[in-house]
């Protein structure tokens, strides 16, 4: 059983998911504010976070703020303004999904399942070694210089992708196929800023580079 956590003031909202979850082998727990989320985070084993961006005392975008500086788990953010600025917001500050209230339940619950999944490593994939870089599908880490990275899901993913196949291009459609789960109106913006997280991350490495008009490639470290 998976352990997911709300962070949402709506208790009816609350009450009804965790009924609902318990259908799918999901366990939900819930915080009405951002500082008792934060302090399960914490505390607690979590393996997903459901976030919703009106809160009290401090909004969903600065607990994600503060999540990111320690954490990379799985956050799907929920907002009721249905506004595209606020998702592309979430997603250049580390979330791994959203979704616009009101919603069906069961969508949420395949966007839960389908990170779950794909947070999942394969055991019979073999580490992606060059002399500054080092990525470890068993254990999903990276790391660059004998420092771990701190990746989001997505970052990790997409940075698996590329390096899988290096000298690979991959166009945009090829990236979300991979990744899925991000609303079709912001498809191009979501994959520019996945990228440009991940190369922020990857410095002073350059190894992801752009084939203008075509897509992005990963480029073998020189060893």
């Amino acid at each position: 059983m998976s352990n997911l956590l709300l962070i949402d003031d709506d208790e009816k909202l609350a009450s009804l998911l965790e009924e609902y979850f318990s259908r799918f082998d999901l366990q939900l727990s819930h915080a009405a504010d951002p500082h008792t989320g934060l302090n399960k985070l914490l505390n607690e084993r979590i393996e997903l976070l459901i976030l919703d961006i009106m809160l009290p005392d401090m909004d969903g975008f600065e607990v994600l703020r503060k999540l990111r500086k320690t954490s990379t788990i799985p956050v799907i953010m929920l907002t009721a303004r249905g506004d595209v600025m606020d998702r592309i917001v979430g997603l250049e500050l580390g979330a791994d999904d959203y979704l616009p209230k009101p919603f069906e339940p069961r969508e949420l619950v395949a966007r839960i399942q389908n990170i779950l999944k794909r947070s999942q490593s394969s055991p019979d994939e073999k580490n992606l070694i060059w002399k500054e870089l080092e990525i470890n599908p068993e254990q999903q880490t990276v790391r660059l210089e004998g420092e771990t990275l701190n990746l989001t899901t997505r970052e990790y993913l997409l940075l698996l992708l590329l390096a899988s196949k290096p000298g690979k291009v991959f166009n945009r459609d090829e990236i979300l196929n991979h990744l899925r789960g991000i609303d079709a109106d912001i498809y191009s913006r979501a994959v520019d800023i996945l990228i440009s997280r991940l190369r922020s991350k990857l410095k002073p490495l350059d190894c992801i580079h752009t084939r203008w008009g075509y897509g992005y490639m990963f480029i073998e470290p020189e060893q």
